[in-house]
Protein backbone atom coordinates (compact mmCIF):
# COMPACT_ATOMS: atom_id res chain seq x y z
CA UNK A 1 0.00 0.00 0.00
CA UNK A 2 1.73 3.36 1.14
CA UNK A 3 5.56 3.70 0.29
CA UNK A 4 6.12 4.18 3.90
CA UNK A 5 4.16 1.44 4.80
CA UNK A 6 6.07 -1.82 3.38
CA UNK A 7 9.37 -0.57 2.73
CA UNK A 8 12.34 -3.88 1.44
CA UNK A 9 15.51 -3.93 -0.55
CA UNK A 10 15.60 -5.45 -3.20
CA UNK A 11 18.80 -7.00 -3.11
CA UNK A 12 17.57 -8.91 -0.21
CA UNK A 13 13.97 -9.10 -1.40
CA UNK A 14 11.80 -9.78 2.17
CA UNK A 15 14.36 -9.75 4.45
CA UNK A 16 15.21 -6.54 3.87
CA UNK A 17 11.40 -5.31 4.30
CA UNK A 18 12.15 -1.82 6.60
CA UNK A 19 15.31 -0.82 3.80
CA UNK A 20 14.52 1.70 0.77
CA UNK A 21 15.10 -0.42 -2.31
CA UNK A 22 17.87 0.83 -4.40
CA UNK A 23 16.31 0.89 -7.57
CA UNK A 24 14.16 3.63 -6.15
CA UNK A 25 17.36 5.72 -4.85
CA UNK A 26 18.51 5.25 -7.95
CA UNK A 27 21.75 2.59 -6.95
CA UNK A 28 22.56 0.00 -9.07
CA UNK A 29 21.69 -2.99 -8.37
CA UNK A 30 24.55 -5.59 -8.55
CA UNK A 31 22.06 -9.10 -8.53
CA UNK A 32 21.22 -11.14 -10.98
CA UNK A 33 18.39 -9.60 -13.86
CA UNK A 34 14.67 -10.12 -12.66
CA UNK A 35 14.02 -13.92 -13.94
CA UNK A 36 17.65 -15.01 -13.45
CA UNK A 37 17.37 -14.56 -9.39
CA UNK A 38 14.34 -15.35 -9.24
CA UNK A 39 14.76 -19.01 -10.51
CA UNK A 40 17.63 -18.94 -8.30
CA UNK A 41 15.54 -18.43 -5.46
CA UNK A 42 13.08 -20.93 -6.75
CA UNK A 43 15.82 -23.14 -6.67
CA UNK A 44 16.72 -22.50 -3.88
CA UNK A 45 13.69 -23.21 -1.99
CA UNK A 46 12.01 -26.51 -3.90
CA UNK A 47 12.82 -28.62 -0.94
CA UNK A 48 11.51 -25.41 1.79
CA UNK A 49 8.18 -25.83 -0.23
CA UNK A 50 6.64 -28.94 1.62
CA UNK A 51 2.98 -28.76 -0.41
CA UNK A 52 1.32 -28.65 -3.75
CA UNK A 53 0.24 -25.37 -3.77
CA UNK A 54 4.15 -24.08 -2.85
CA UNK A 55 5.80 -26.33 -5.10
CA UNK A 56 3.38 -25.34 -8.32
CA UNK A 57 3.80 -21.78 -7.30
CA UNK A 58 7.23 -22.46 -7.76
CA UNK A 59 7.20 -23.91 -10.82
CA UNK A 60 5.78 -21.11 -12.69
CA UNK A 61 8.62 -19.00 -12.61
CA UNK A 62 10.13 -20.88 -15.27
CA UNK A 63 7.52 -19.23 -17.26
CA UNK A 64 7.61 -15.53 -15.76
CA UNK A 65 7.80 -13.28 -19.13
CA UNK A 66 10.80 -10.87 -19.93
CA UNK A 67 9.91 -7.25 -19.07
CA UNK A 68 11.61 -4.16 -20.89
CA UNK A 69 12.26 -1.15 -18.22
CA UNK A 70 10.01 1.27 -18.06
CA UNK A 71 9.93 5.00 -16.86
CA UNK A 72 8.06 6.54 -13.80
CA UNK A 73 8.16 10.02 -12.16
CA UNK A 74 7.71 11.02 -8.55
CA UNK A 75 7.34 14.16 -6.39
CA UNK A 76 9.86 14.18 -3.47
CA UNK A 77 7.78 15.81 -1.32
CA UNK A 78 4.42 14.28 -1.48
CA UNK A 79 5.97 11.01 -2.69
CA UNK A 80 3.45 10.49 -5.12
CA UNK A 81 4.23 8.17 -8.44
CA UNK A 82 3.27 9.18 -12.11
CA UNK A 83 2.92 7.25 -15.25
CA UNK A 84 4.89 9.39 -18.30
CA UNK A 85 1.03 10.10 -19.60
CA UNK A 86 0.08 11.85 -16.63
CA UNK A 87 3.45 13.73 -16.63
CA UNK A 88 2.67 15.05 -19.81
CA UNK A 89 -0.69 16.48 -18.75
CA UNK A 90 1.25 18.63 -16.23
CA UNK A 91 2.79 21.74 -17.03
CA UNK A 92 6.42 22.69 -16.93
CA UNK A 93 6.58 23.83 -13.44
CA UNK A 94 5.31 20.94 -11.88
CA UNK A 95 7.00 18.00 -14.33
CA UNK A 96 10.23 20.31 -12.82
CA UNK A 97 9.75 18.86 -9.58
CA UNK A 98 9.61 15.46 -10.35
CA UNK A 99 12.27 12.87 -9.77
CA UNK A 100 12.77 10.49 -13.01
CA UNK A 101 12.84 6.83 -12.60
CA UNK A 102 13.86 4.03 -14.83
CA UNK A 103 12.96 0.81 -13.70
CA UNK A 104 13.69 -2.50 -14.97
CA UNK A 105 12.86 -6.20 -15.01
CA UNK A 106 14.03 -6.85 -11.36
CA UNK A 107 11.64 -3.97 -10.45
CA UNK A 108 8.94 -4.97 -12.11
CA UNK A 109 8.39 -8.59 -10.13
CA UNK A 110 10.53 -7.28 -6.58
CA UNK A 111 9.59 -3.29 -6.84
CA UNK A 112 9.97 -1.84 -3.08
CA UNK A 113 8.80 -4.88 -1.20
CA UNK A 114 11.03 -8.02 -1.97
CA UNK A 115 10.39 -11.39 -3.65
CA UNK A 116 6.98 -12.64 -4.58
CA UNK A 117 8.41 -16.31 -3.80
CA UNK A 118 8.33 -15.39 0.13
CA UNK A 119 4.63 -15.57 -0.30
CA UNK A 120 5.79 -20.04 -0.68
CA UNK A 121 5.58 -19.44 3.48
CA UNK A 122 2.05 -18.54 3.16
CA UNK A 123 0.78 -21.01 0.26
CA UNK A 124 2.60 -23.65 2.29
CA UNK A 125 0.24 -22.70 5.40
CA UNK A 126 -2.87 -22.73 3.06
CA UNK A 127 -2.16 -26.16 1.59
CA UNK A 128 -1.83 -27.69 4.72
CA UNK A 129 -5.45 -26.13 5.52
CA UNK A 130 -6.61 -27.81 2.87
CA UNK A 131 -6.60 -24.98 0.41
CA UNK A 132 -4.22 -27.11 -2.23
CA UNK A 133 -5.09 -26.03 -5.60
CA UNK A 134 -6.20 -22.18 -7.08
CA UNK A 135 -7.24 -23.45 -10.47
CA UNK A 136 -10.59 -21.63 -10.70
CA UNK A 137 -10.01 -20.12 -7.48
CA UNK A 138 -10.73 -16.35 -6.73
CA UNK A 139 -7.88 -14.92 -4.66
CA UNK A 140 -8.33 -11.34 -3.36
CA UNK A 141 -4.35 -10.14 -2.32
CA UNK A 142 -4.82 -7.07 0.22
CA UNK A 143 -1.57 -4.40 0.04
CA UNK A 144 -0.27 -6.52 -3.16
CA UNK A 145 2.57 -4.37 -3.50
CA UNK A 146 4.28 -6.38 -6.87
CA UNK A 147 2.58 -8.00 -9.75
CA UNK A 148 4.69 -10.96 -9.36
CA UNK A 149 3.01 -13.39 -7.30
CA UNK A 150 -0.57 -13.16 -9.32
CA UNK A 151 1.08 -13.57 -11.68
CA UNK A 152 2.62 -17.01 -10.69
CA UNK A 153 -1.37 -17.70 -9.49
CA UNK A 154 -2.88 -16.94 -12.75
CA UNK A 155 -0.39 -19.23 -14.35
CA UNK A 156 -2.01 -21.91 -12.21
CA UNK A 157 -5.32 -21.09 -13.10
CA UNK A 158 -6.30 -18.55 -10.41
CA UNK A 159 -8.86 -15.41 -10.57
CA UNK A 160 -5.79 -13.02 -8.86
CA UNK A 161 -7.09 -9.82 -7.63
CA UNK A 162 -4.84 -7.22 -6.08
CA UNK A 163 -5.75 -4.21 -4.17
CA UNK A 164 -2.96 -1.81 -3.25
CA UNK A 165 -3.48 2.24 -2.78
CA UNK A 166 0.54 3.26 -2.88
CA UNK A 167 0.57 5.15 -6.22
CA UNK A 168 3.29 3.33 -7.67
CA UNK A 169 1.71 0.37 -8.78
CA UNK A 170 -1.04 2.20 -10.99
CA UNK A 171 2.08 4.68 -13.07
CA UNK A 172 4.58 1.32 -13.06
CA UNK A 173 1.61 -1.68 -14.48
CA UNK A 174 0.10 0.65 -16.71
CA UNK A 175 0.26 -2.01 -19.92
CA UNK A 176 -1.80 -3.98 -21.44
CA UNK A 177 0.16 -6.94 -20.67
CA UNK A 178 -0.15 -6.45 -16.74
CA UNK A 179 -3.59 -8.01 -16.72
CA UNK A 180 -5.70 -9.26 -18.22
CA UNK A 181 -6.19 -13.06 -19.31
CA UNK A 182 -2.70 -15.44 -18.12
CA UNK A 183 -1.67 -18.63 -20.81
CA UNK A 184 -1.73 -21.11 -17.39
CA UNK A 185 0.70 -24.33 -17.41
CA UNK A 186 -2.21 -26.82 -17.31
CA UNK A 187 -5.42 -26.79 -18.93
CA UNK A 188 -7.25 -23.68 -17.39
CA UNK A 189 -5.78 -19.73 -17.91
CA UNK A 190 -6.20 -17.65 -14.81
CA UNK A 191 -6.56 -13.91 -14.77
CA UNK A 192 -5.25 -10.24 -13.21
CA UNK A 193 -7.02 -7.73 -11.98
CA UNK A 194 -4.91 -4.61 -10.09
CA UNK A 195 -6.93 -2.38 -8.50
CA UNK A 196 -5.90 1.15 -7.01
CA UNK A 197 -7.66 2.29 -4.10
CA UNK A 198 -9.03 1.70 -0.19
CA UNK A 199 -11.09 -1.07 0.22
CA UNK A 200 -13.62 -1.10 1.43
CA UNK A 201 -14.18 2.45 1.88
CA UNK A 202 -14.13 3.54 -1.43
CA UNK A 203 -16.74 2.42 -2.82
CA UNK A 204 -15.59 2.43 -7.05
CA UNK A 205 -12.84 -0.20 -5.58
CA UNK A 206 -15.11 -1.97 -3.68
CA UNK A 207 -17.86 -2.65 -6.12
CA UNK A 208 -14.47 -3.73 -8.46
CA UNK A 209 -13.73 -6.03 -6.07
CA UNK A 210 -17.06 -7.70 -5.53
CA UNK A 211 -17.42 -10.81 -3.89
CA UNK A 212 -17.16 -15.12 -4.08
CA UNK A 213 -14.05 -15.44 -3.27
CA UNK A 214 -11.87 -18.40 -2.38
CA UNK A 215 -9.50 -16.73 -0.42
CA UNK A 216 -8.39 -13.79 1.09
CA UNK A 217 -4.79 -12.76 1.61
CA UNK A 218 -2.63 -9.97 3.23
CA UNK A 219 0.97 -10.29 3.64
CA UNK A 220 2.64 -7.69 5.69
CA UNK A 221 0.34 -4.95 5.30
CA UNK A 222 -2.58 -5.65 8.38
CA UNK A 223 -0.18 -5.17 11.22
CA UNK A 224 -1.26 -4.49 14.26
CA UNK A 225 1.55 -1.65 14.02
CA UNK A 226 0.20 -0.25 11.16
CA UNK A 227 -3.50 0.12 12.34
CA UNK A 228 -2.67 0.52 16.14
CA UNK A 229 0.72 1.88 16.99
CA UNK A 230 1.17 1.75 20.80
CA UNK A 231 3.44 4.70 20.25
CA UNK A 232 2.94 8.39 18.41
CA UNK A 233 4.26 7.86 14.78
CA UNK A 234 4.16 9.54 11.19
CA UNK A 235 0.86 8.81 9.92
CA UNK A 236 2.11 8.37 6.53
CA UNK A 237 3.40 5.18 8.22
CA UNK A 238 0.22 3.77 8.83
CA UNK A 239 -2.53 1.45 7.58
CA UNK A 240 -5.91 3.72 7.07
CA UNK A 241 -8.74 1.54 6.43
CA UNK A 242 -11.40 3.97 5.86
CA UNK A 243 -13.97 1.58 7.96
CA UNK A 244 -13.73 0.58 11.62
CA UNK A 245 -11.91 -2.72 12.04
CA UNK A 246 -15.46 -4.81 12.73
CA UNK A 247 -16.74 -3.15 9.56
CA UNK A 248 -13.49 -3.97 7.90
CA UNK A 249 -13.77 -8.07 9.09
CA UNK A 250 -17.39 -8.51 8.66
CA UNK A 251 -16.62 -7.16 4.87
CA UNK A 252 -14.39 -9.80 4.46
CA UNK A 253 -16.73 -12.42 5.46
CA UNK A 254 -19.14 -11.15 3.60
CA UNK A 255 -16.96 -11.54 0.37
CA UNK A 256 -15.73 -15.16 0.79
CA UNK A 257 -17.81 -18.06 -0.42
CA UNK A 258 -18.85 -20.84 2.37
CA UNK A 259 -15.33 -22.58 2.85
CA UNK A 260 -13.16 -19.81 2.01
CA UNK A 261 -10.21 -18.61 4.01
CA UNK A 262 -8.50 -15.40 5.22
CA UNK A 263 -4.60 -15.86 5.94
CA UNK A 264 -3.05 -12.50 7.41
CA UNK A 265 1.19 -13.60 6.99
CA UNK A 266 3.27 -10.91 8.59
CA UNK A 267 7.20 -10.94 8.46
CA UNK A 268 8.85 -8.75 10.97
CA UNK A 269 11.86 -7.21 12.09
CA UNK A 270 12.77 -6.88 16.01
CA UNK A 271 10.76 -3.90 17.68
CA UNK A 272 12.56 -0.83 18.54
CA UNK A 273 14.19 -0.07 22.12
CA UNK A 274 11.93 2.37 23.98
CA UNK A 275 14.98 5.29 23.72
CA UNK A 276 14.55 4.64 20.03
CA UNK A 277 11.62 5.86 17.22
CA UNK A 278 9.16 3.13 16.78
CA UNK A 279 8.55 0.82 13.86
CA UNK A 280 4.94 0.27 13.00
CA UNK A 281 6.20 -2.27 10.64
CA UNK A 282 7.88 -4.53 13.51
CA UNK A 283 4.51 -5.33 15.49
CA UNK A 284 3.07 -8.01 13.26
CA UNK A 285 0.45 -9.33 15.25
CA UNK A 286 -2.87 -9.40 14.28
CA UNK A 287 -5.08 -6.01 14.18
CA UNK A 288 -7.97 -8.09 15.11
CA UNK A 289 -8.93 -9.50 18.20
CA UNK A 290 -10.14 -13.24 17.89
CA UNK A 291 -13.01 -12.30 19.32
CA UNK A 292 -13.82 -10.01 16.55
CA UNK A 293 -12.93 -12.89 13.80
CA UNK A 294 -15.51 -15.29 15.46
CA UNK A 295 -18.26 -12.66 15.81
CA UNK A 296 -18.66 -11.82 12.18
CA UNK A 297 -18.84 -16.00 11.63
CA UNK A 298 -15.22 -16.87 10.85
CA UNK A 299 -14.03 -19.87 12.04
CA UNK A 300 -10.49 -19.06 13.71
CA UNK A 301 -7.79 -21.94 12.85
CA UNK A 302 -4.71 -20.52 13.81
CA UNK A 303 -4.68 -16.71 15.66
CA UNK A 304 -1.12 -15.23 16.17
CA UNK A 305 0.30 -18.22 15.59
CA UNK A 306 4.21 -17.79 15.37
CA UNK A 307 5.87 -18.44 12.37
CA UNK A 308 9.63 -17.84 13.13
CA UNK A 309 11.44 -21.07 12.79
CA UNK A 310 10.42 -22.16 9.26
CA UNK A 311 9.99 -18.08 8.05
CA UNK A 312 14.22 -17.74 9.63
CA UNK A 313 14.60 -20.98 7.13
CA UNK A 314 13.29 -19.53 4.17
CA UNK A 315 15.71 -16.62 4.86
CA UNK A 316 18.55 -18.77 5.10
CA UNK A 317 17.51 -20.71 1.67
CA UNK A 318 17.24 -17.09 -0.01
CA UNK A 319 20.45 -16.02 1.95
CA UNK A 320 19.36 -12.84 3.52
CA UNK A 321 21.66 -13.79 6.40
CA UNK A 322 24.79 -13.10 3.61
CA UNK A 323 26.08 -10.49 1.55
CA UNK A 324 25.71 -6.88 1.55
CA UNK A 325 22.87 -5.84 4.11
CA UNK A 326 23.14 -9.70 5.69
CA UNK A 327 20.66 -10.25 8.56
CA UNK A 328 20.78 -11.60 11.87
CA UNK A 329 18.21 -13.97 11.45
CA UNK A 330 18.01 -15.09 14.45
CA UNK A 331 17.43 -11.81 16.68
CA UNK A 332 15.65 -9.68 13.88
CA UNK A 333 13.47 -11.68 11.91
CA UNK A 334 9.86 -12.89 13.39
CA UNK A 335 6.67 -14.46 11.41
CA UNK A 336 3.30 -14.24 12.69
CA UNK A 337 -0.41 -15.34 10.87
CA UNK A 338 -3.75 -15.91 11.38
CA UNK A 339 -6.12 -18.06 9.31
CA UNK A 340 -9.61 -18.11 9.42
CA UNK A 341 -12.17 -19.95 7.38
CA UNK A 342 -15.91 -18.91 6.49
CA UNK A 343 -17.94 -21.87 7.54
Amino acid sequence: MKTSKRISNCAKAMALAWTLCGAVNGQESHEPEGRDLLRKEARALESFATTRLSREFLAGVTGLPAVEPRTVYRDPVTRTYYSPTQVAAMDEESRAKLEKKELDETFYYYTKYGTPLAYVRALDVLGTAGFDNVSGKRILDFGYGGVGQLRLLAMMGADAIGVEIDTLQPAFYREPSDQGVVKGRSSRDGRITLLHGRFPDDEAVTKSVGDGYDLFISKNTLKNGYLHPERPVDKRMLVDLGVDDETFVQKLFSILRPGGFVLIYNISPAPAPPDKPYIPWADGRCPFPKTMWESAGFQVIAFDQDDTTMARAMGRALEWDKGEGAMDLEKDLFALYTLARKP
